[in-house]
């Protein structure tokens, strides 16, 4: 199946980021946004570590990580299945955007935070000291920044401060503008 961009009536959404920037209170804000400011229920929220649970499409798991490997071809193969209805848009939620091939996404946003208060949601979250560090490290050497740059092109590709409310209300403020403005026929005349 094809899931291409021409085909596609509403434009699909990837939000990355280290783990603890803010993906999912973000999709949350932006669903709710799209029902109340423009009336649309067709956007369906993915989180993408959910689904590779729920579906077991885990290999075994990394000790040394502290998690699981995917079954990035099982992942795939159901979602392209997912991504296949063309009157539906999507908000993909993942930590990595290299995944997804780019005919599944029209804009990709990259969730930034202070290492800070990164730090802080992760140890809220339980996570261990190790696996706290080494996100905190890659959030210093924007690793999830650089993979989206080199996965897509720089034109779709937006980075976003998300530590504080404000920063939450402005960034869904800016995704539904980026759906609103793909949605109107541009204006040439």
């Amino acid at each position: 199946m094809q899931t291409s961009p021409s085909l596609r009536k509403y434009p699909n959404i990837l939000l990355t980021g280290t783990p603890g920037v803010g993906k999912t209170i973000l999709s949350e804000a932006v669903i709710n946004s799209l029902k109340e400011k423009l009336n649309l229920t067709n956007y369906v929220y993915l989180n993408i570590s959910e689904i590779a649970k729920k579906e077991q499409f885990l290999e075994e798991y990394d000790e040394e990580r502290d998690t699981y490997v995917l079954d990035e071809d099982k992942l795939l193969d159901y979602l392209e299945e997912q991504l296949s209805d063309m009157e539906k848009g999507y908000i993909l939620d993942y930590h990595s955007s290299e995944l997804f091939p780019e005919r599944w996404i029209d804009y990709v946003i990259v969730l930034r935070c202070e290492t800070n208060i990164l730090f802080q949601r992760l140890q809220k979250r339980g996570y261990a000291d190790k696996k706290v560090q080494e996100n905190v490290d890659c959030e210093i050497f924007q690793v999830c920044l650089d993979e989206a740059q080199e996965s897509y092109k720089p034109e779709i590709v937006f980075e976003k401060q998300n530590c504080t409310i404000l920063d939450l209300n402005n960034n869904a403020e800016f995704i539904v503008g980026l759906i609103q403005n793909k949605l109107q026929p541009t204006a040439s005349n």
